[in-house]
């Protein structure tokens, strides 16, 4: 089930020079499924990362974390679906090296010239004896043009594969950006139970890379929620190989650093937005705006106000304008001296509520009909300041509970 999404199309994602992906099906949790899924990067590619905020973090995060502080200089990495090696204590992290190891090997590189990302079932040890071997299997599968499969060996709950790509002129050159994520549920902000990878063939400092990586990830990925938990797993990797016809961007006043910036945004945008049309269960895409607040981290506190309320989701999924729950939760978001009496709230085009009340020209049959359709924006004026932001969310549908409670049958 998903809003209004469907397969990317192949000819609209490109190559991207310097990177080349491969998959296997390594029988990590279900047979007869990709589920370990391999990048190999040229020589002089850059990374960094953004990852969950967790105090659970996974193993494969603290690896991670642990590898781009050591080096920016990244020459491959490692994704396996089915289990999260997460909660898995000494061991977990034991078997995150072991496949750091094995992928280091096989790439001709030093151990923390690689990454490892794992994503499913938190608590279960990996298959070792089954998800090295698909690693090598993964690696002897590599080629440049296998995004759409890359995208498909890292889903789990997802319905529909996830992939975006566009181009950018710097330098006269052109730039290429593709990148492929996950996620579907256990979707919240810092980060959502996502796996992202974003590849561009600009030339890019590692310094600067982690500066447009974070710039990005705020504007995509830190604006989308599902259900308002924070996975154990969540990370977001940018790499740049260096092969685009420009000169290396290697400060932060760089006037190009901008259209690195948009195009890399622009992808992860996509991708945000796709994770949220294909949420467990959903079957409403809505986008939540917050609009004349003091500040943007209080616009952002009643976008997530609203979009976390089960009150406000139910009540989008059964399409019911009972919309009176929508103030209740921007009264509910923390903001202790907010005037309830300047507050207005749209449905679309449609003015619901002035000055904090029932609009007296709101009608009823107005609000079922914006409520019927499966994308919708609420708009929401606190008449504080100028701030604004926008958040993107779903409702919470009978079939989320039942594929989150079905998760490990």
């Amino acid at each position: 089930m998903s809003v209004n999404l469907s397969a990317p199309d192949p000819k609209t994602i490109f190559p991207v020079a310097g990177v080349e992906l491969g998959t296997a099906q390594a029988g990590i949790r279900k047979a007869g499924r990709r589920d370990v899924m391999v990048m190999r990067f040229c020589e002089g590619s850059k990374a960094a990362g953004v990852f969950t905020q967790n105090r659970f973090a996974a193993a494969p995060v603290r690896v991670c974390r642990e590898h781009l502080s050591m080096t920016h200089n990244i020459r491959a990495l490692v994704a396996n679906t089915g289990i999260a090696n997460a909660g898995t204590g000494e061991q977990g992290l034991a078997d995150a090296r072991a496949t750091c190891l094995k992928l280091a090997a096989l790439a001709g590189c030093a151990e923390e010239q690689t990454l490892v990302f794992s994503t499913g079932v938190i608590m279960e040890p990996l298959p070792m004896q089954r998800l090295l071997p698909g690693v090598e299997a993964a690696y002897a599968d590599l080629g440049e043009d296998k995004w759409l499969e890359a995208a498909q060996a890292i889903m789990t709950t997802d319905t529909v594969h996830k992939a975006a790509s566009t181009k950018a002129f710097i330098d006269g050159a052109v730039v290429t950006v593709t990148g492929i994520s996950k996620g579907s549920g256990m979707i919240e902000p810092h980060m959502a139970t996502m796996l992202g990878f974003i590849c561009t063939d600009a030339a890019v400092s590692g310094d600067v890379l982690a500066a447009v990586i974070r710039r990005a990830a705020d504007r995509s990925f830190n604006r989308i929620t599902v259900d308002g938990d924070t996975s154990t797993n969540d990370s977001f990797v940018l790499i740049a190989t260096g092969r685009a016809a420009m000169k290396p961007i290697e400060s932060l006043d760089d006037p190009r650093l901008e259209a690195i910036v948009e195009a890399v945004t622009t992808v992860a945008g996509k991708l945000a937005r796709s994770m949220i049309r294909d949420g467990e269960g959903a079957t409403k895409f809505i986008t939540i705006k917050v609009e004349g607040a003091a500040t943007e981290a209080e616009a952002l506190k009643v976008c997530y106000s609203v979009a976390h309320s089960p009150l406000v989701k139910t009540a989008f999924f059964a399409s019911d304008p009972n919309l009176g729950r929508i103030l209740a939760a921007v009264g509910n978001s923390g903001i202790a001296d907010l005037d309830s009496s300047r507050v207005n709230l749209w449905l679309d085009d449609v003015l619901v509520a002035v000055n904090g009340g029932r609009n007296p020209d709101y009608r009823e049959q107005d609000g079922v009909a914006v409520m019927a359709k499966p994308e919708i924006v609420v708009r929401i004026a606190l008449g504080r300041g100028q701030a604004q932001e926008t958040v993107w969310t779903t409702d919470l549908s009978h079939e989320y509970v039942r594929i989150n409670a079905e998760y490990r049958s």
